[in-house]
């Protein structure tokens, strides 16, 4: 059970003041909580990136073009424009060195009079700007009388936001969220925390959503330092304790003589490459042993992962047992089973495939065969923890992206079988830190080569200036027979808008290729997401215009050319991820950066290394070196998954530090029963990683 004093920090965000069901929604997007509730603790992890500083009072005359200053002025006259004009409402001002025009847009009069009443002394805050000679303060911030001025926000916050959602809404609610942070015991060691100057928890926060000035909020600041390494331990310990958990239940030798497996290899249309070869004898030497396997196999785009994952698989089918291959959406799950099928026929291995969508009769057709063990291989998403699916010896869990699965998922997946042994598998090259983060627990095989046949990918950087050359380009290449992709750019962080671009660029295609173009993002059906690839896969469509849904996995040989429009805004690993899309075939293929300019030092590199190299190994490390402050780079895109406010380039060194504190928790305290345990099991709870207090004996 979560302890009552925490129950604060878990209460719905609707419960804050102006937080209704509408603004929530929002928050969902913003705050990456889509799949529950947002709680008052989501918020409270939502930092902000920089202050506004409004100390600054230099007077009407001395204030600086573009600057944000707070000025103490006397209302002269309102001059509102002649109704048929467009021209905007001004209220002009002065103070002892000079004069201001306050400047409105569509402007209530009623209320800017009583607002700003003639005659009387306001203070405005705002950014001045100069014309002709002239201040004026378009749309001030704040605009109070001399009582109110004490209560103003001097140092205002700024937050990572979402398009709809008002600044002063989140102020307000973050601010209301403060107040109910329970004061919690010191899980630190002392000794650390007081070397390293840091605060306490409940100080920490108040200190990030309270600055004074930028460098309480910087990377390196003590407060977000804390935060950040309490992040850590929290991961770090509960990894830890699901490593130790699994140490002690005990695994199964399975062993085969690679009858399957040399079934599967002859219907081969090609080799197994070295790094193929090495991965599979590794996890061989794992699945016949008596310890449980928990290995991870990394590979860059299109090295070949399914593969391995399905002579890992009939190796314990062989052996008697039962397999499940899982993907993070329906689209990959259907895809992994359309890749398996053929060597799983060959080799006489029965697969089925089980997701959300299956009708009663078909679900209840491949329960059925899981039970009695009919069924060697299921393939599937999340939907395979769900309670009622019960396996007759599930041995092996295939996890296809690993970072969408948790610890929790690990869990739940163990308790369907006796010492299950688990394999994951990612094609976002990860950095060597990373791997230690987030995979801490695992073994690790990599597969550096493509498998034989592979395409080099030409890629190129266009401006978005030339965006007909590109339409031209592609009319050629549709002549010559071949099919592109079409991937629109990402838009602030709101799906919407994501949608919003894709089905314009969708429109001003089909004006020039008619029918040929298809259309797939987020919100579509599972249904309708098939229906289009399908379509593109066949050739009846010849261009598919899609968001990033397709970022992952989504394989179609024979497409050749992929343009990805506003390359800029995109992270290294997902501009990386989307490239293998193509060279999959015979033919050589093209990926067109389409970027609109003048760009950032930063996206320049970005782009200039998308150029140079094709190897996701070293694209992920440039991607760590590259990905500075201030980058529209959030977790969804970056390979920093799961973590709120810990920032892997800033808070590399802390990790290495939480790692080596949890182990040595646990060693002293296994059953975390101390009392800086009994902190510790607050901790786990805070940030989410609670999963882990339930391998603990005493609850």
């Amino acid at each position: 059970m979560r302890p009552p004093l925490l129950d604060p920090l878990f209460a719905a965000a609707t419960d804050l003041p102006g937080i209704g069901p509408k603004v929530e929604k929002l928050l969902k997007g913003l705050l990456g909580v889509s799949e529950r509730d947002t709680r008052i603790g989501d918020l409270l992890f939502h930092l902000p990136h920089s202050i506004i500083d409004r100390r600054r009072q230099p007077g009407i005359a001395n204030a600086p073009e573009g600057a944000i200053v707070t000025l103490k002025v006397h209302v002269d006259r309102h001059q509102s424009a002649p109704a048929s004009s467009r021209a905007p409402y001004k209220v002009l001002a002065h103070d002892e060195t000079g004069e201001i025009q306050l400047v409105f847009f569509h402007a209530r009069r009623d209320w800017l009079e009583r607002t700003i009443p003639v005659g009387e002394t306001r203070y405005v805050s705002g950014k001045v700007e100069w014309f002709n000679g002239r201040a004026q303060m378009v749309h001030p911030d704040h605009m109070v009388d001399e009582d109110d001025f004490a209560t103003m926000p001097l140092v205002e916050p700024v937050y990572p936001m979402t398009a709809g959602l008002s600044p002063k809404t989140l102020q307000k609610a973050i601010g209301a969220a403060l107040t109910l942070l329970p004061d919690v015991p010191e899980w630190l060691d002392e000794a650390h925390a007081a070397r390293e100057h840091w605060p306490d928890f409940k100080s920490a926060l108040e200190t990030a959503h309270r600055p004074d000035e930028p460098g309480d909020i910087a990377p390196t600041a003590p407060a977000i330092c804390r935060l950040a390494y309490d992040e850590f331990l929290a991961s770090q310990l509960a990894l830890a304790m699901v490593r130790a958990h699994m140490r002690t239940t005990a695994g199964v030798a399975r062993t085969s003589n690679g009858r399957l497996k040399q079934k599967i290899l002859a219907a081969l249309p090609f080799q197994l490459t070295p790094g193929q070869v090495q991965a599979i004898a590794d996890i061989e030497g794992d699945l016949s042993k008596p310890e449980r396997m928990l290995r991870l196999v990394q590979g860059d785009v299109g090295a070949g992962k399914t593969l391995v994952g399905l002579i890992a698989m009939a190796h314990v089918v062989e052996a008697g047992s039962q397999a499940a291959m899982m993907a993070p959406t329906e689209l990959l799950a259907r895809q992994h089973l359309r890749s398996i099928e053929p060597f799983c026929e060959a080799a006489g291995i029965k697969a089925r495939l089980l997701t959300g969508k299956a009708k009663p009769a078909e679900r209840r057709e491949i329960l059925e065969g899981l039970l009695s063990g009919e069924i060697d291989i299921l393939v599937g998403t999340h939907a395979l923890f769900q309670a009622g699916i019960e396996f007759h010896d599930l041995a092996l869990a295939v996890v296809d992206e690993q970072h969408r699965f948790g610890v929790h998922q690990r869990l739940a997946l163990q308790s369907k079988g006796r010492g299950v042994d688990v394999l994951v598998m990612t094609a976002t090259p990860i950095p060597r830190t990373l791997v230690l983060t987030y995979f801490g627990d695992m073994e690790v095989s990599q597969l550096p080569d493509k498998p034989a046949g592979r395409q080099p990918i030409e890629t190129r950087t266009v401006s978005l200036d030339r965006l007909s050359d590109v339409v031209d380009g592609l009319r050629r290449a549709l002549n010559d027979g071949q099919k592109v992709y079409w991937v629109c750019p990402l838009v602030e962080e709101s799906e919407v808008l994501d949608i919003t671009a894709a089905e314009e660029r969708h429109a001003t295609l089909a004006q020039v290729f008619g029918n040929a173009v298809s259309l797939v993002h987020g919100r579509m059906s599972a249904a309708e997401k098939d229906a289009a690839m399908d379509a593109f896969k066949r050739g009846e469509t010849r261009i598919l215009v899609a968001t990033t849904v397709i970022e992952v996995g989504v394989d179609v040989s024979d497409a050749t050319i992929i343009v990805i429009e506003h390359a800029e805004r995109f992270g290294l690993a997902q501009l990386h991820q989307l490239r293998g899309r193509v060279g999959r075939g015979e033919r050589a293929s093209t990926c067109l950066l389409l970027y609109k300019g003048p760009l950032g030092e930063t996206a320049k590199a970005r782009l200039a290394i998308m150029r140079e190299t094709n190897d996701g190994f070293l694209i992920a490390e440039e991607d760590l070196r590259l990905r500075g402050e201030g980058e529209i780079l959030g977790t969804r895109q970056s390979g920093m998954p799961g973590f709120r406010i810990a920032q892997i380039e800033a808070h590399a060194a802390l990790m290495e530090t939480a790692r080596a504190d949890a182990r040595l928790i646990l060693a002293n305290d296994p059953e975390l029963e101390g009392p800086r345990g009994k902190a510790l099991r607050l901790l786990l709870y805070i940030f989410g990683r609670d999963e882990a207090i339930r391998l603990l004996r005493a609850g």
